[in-house]
C-alpha cells in the first residue's frame, strides 16, 4: 500500500521534533549538572563553517514547516530566528509541532505532483512535490537533526541512538 505524503511528512517530522525536544531537556540537565553555561552548548558547532546548535534547530523546524506548507499549497508562517535559550528552542519546537497538527491528510491530495519552486539568491530549483520532499526537504531535515545531535554528543551530553530515534512505537 502506498503511503501519502501526509503519512511521510507529518508523523515523521512530528516524531523527530518530539525526540529533539526531549534531547534538549537532557542537554539542559547535563549543562546544569556539569555547571556549563548553556550558551556554550547553544553556540557550539562542529566546524567553523557550520551552523551552531541553535541554528541547526531553527533550520530543522523550518524544514518541517516549509514541507507541510509547500506540499499543501498553504502560506508558511514567518518565524524570526531569535532563539537564544533552551526555553526558546523548546517553544520553537512546540510551535512547529502545533503547526504540523493542523494539517489533515486531505490537504496533501495531489501533493506528489504539485510543482514546488525554491528561489535562492543564485538561482532556483523546481521539483515535483514527491521529489521536493524525498530529495530536498527530508535529507536537509535529517542533516540538521544529525548535526544538532552530534554537536551535543561531541560536547559530552549523555545521549545515544535511542534518544535520536525515540522510543519504539506501539
Amino acid at each position: 500500500m502506498a503511503h501519502s505524503l501526509y503519512d511521510q511528512v507529518i508523523p515523521v517530522y512530528s516524531r523527530m521534533l518530539t525526540n529533539l525536544d526531549q534531547i534538549l531537556t537532557k542537554a539542559e540537565a547535563d549543562a546544569a549538572a556539569r555547571k556549563i553555561d548553556p550558551e556554550v552548548l547553544l553556540n557550539a558547532r562542529l566546524a567553523p563553517d557550520m551552523f551552531a546548535f541553535t541554528r541547526q534547530v531553527q533550520v530543522m523546524t523550518d524544514h518541517a514547516k516549509f514541507a507541510a506548507c509547500r506540499l499543501t499549497g498553504t502560506e508558511p508562517p514567518k518565524w524570526p530566528d531569535e532563539e537564544k535559550s533552551f526555553a526558546e528552542l523548546h517553544q520553537r519546537i512546540a510551535k512547529a509541532l502545533a503547526l504540523l497538527k493542523e494539517f489533515k491528510p486531505a490537504q496533501f491530495e495531489g501533493a506528489e505532483s504539485r510543482t514546488i519552486e525554491l528561489k535562492f539568491p543564485n538561482g532556483a530549483m523546481t521539483f515535483t512535490g514527491r521529489d521536493y520532499f524525498h530529495l530536498f526537504s527530508l535529507p536537509n531535515f535529517y542533516f540538521h537533526y544529525t548535526a544538532a545531535y552530534t554537536i551535543l554528543r561531541h560536547n559530552g551530553v549523555h545521549i545515544g541512538k535511542m534518544d535520536f530515534l525515540g522510543p519504539p512505537r506501539s
